[in-house]
């Protein structure tokens, strides 16, 4: 496992930074749920705390959860400065090892969670059987092809995945797949430039 995914690693660059984030709620999470009836929601890997403040700002019942202390912090302080509609608990987990209740949450978002494939499998499969029939897993990250475009570049492609490998992971028996998209936006590439990156997006609903 490499330093960049270690909880002392994400500390360390929590606490150098006032903000790591923007600050703004990821607009994939908004574009995805906005319809959803607010009800229980595990946000994972959280950082500080953006998505999980639009949703409980929403009526969602939230469950922050990052590997990050240093993170959790920040995001408890962000939200004391909101008003709240619904509510949420900041947990503390490695991902690596943690497995969240079954079928405890209406929705559960991870947004960007880039991890090696041998480790993001087993921990995707893990917060798909975290939510609850009728319920929503959203998953949203870069696409291989930004490796290619200069993003991110010296992770190479093993952190990167498609919404279609998402979908195809998960049972057909089980799970009615919403969207599975590759959707460009504009961002600054290493030396500034102007440069065209895509979110990889995975709804989908799971039925039983």
């Amino acid at each position: 496992m490499t330093a960049i995914f270690d909880e002392n690693y994400w500390n360390d660059r929590y606490s150098k930074h006032e903000r790591v984030w923007s600050g703004n709620p990821n607009p994939q999470l908004l574009a995805e749920t906005s319809g959803l009836a607010p009800r229980t929601a595990l946000d994972a890997g959280c950082g500080e705390g953006a998505d999980s403040i639009w949703l409980a700002e929403h009526g969602w019942h939230v469950t922050g959860v990052d590997i990050s202390t240093a993170a959790l912090e920040k995001a408890a302080a962000h939200a004391a400065t909101h008003l709240l509609s619904g509510s949420i608990t900041w947990e503390h987990h490695d991902f690596f090892t943690w497995s969240p209740t079954s079928a405890a949450f209406d929705l559960v978002s991870a947004q960007f969670m880039h991890l090696p494939k041998a480790s993001r499998d087993p921990i995707f499969s893990r917060l798909a059987d975290a939510v609850t029939t009728g319920g929503t897993l959203l998953i949203v990250g870069h696409s291989p092809s930004d490796a290619d475009a200069g993003f991110h570049q010296h992770f190479g492609t093993d952190l990167f995945f498609t919404a279609e490998q998402l979908a195809a992971a998960l049972d057909p028996e089980a799970w009615e797949i919403v969207t599975t998209d590759s959707r460009p936006r504009k961002t600054s590439g290493r030396d500034g430039e102007s440069i065209i990156i895509h979110d990889e997006v995975l709804r989908a609903r799971r039925n039983s």
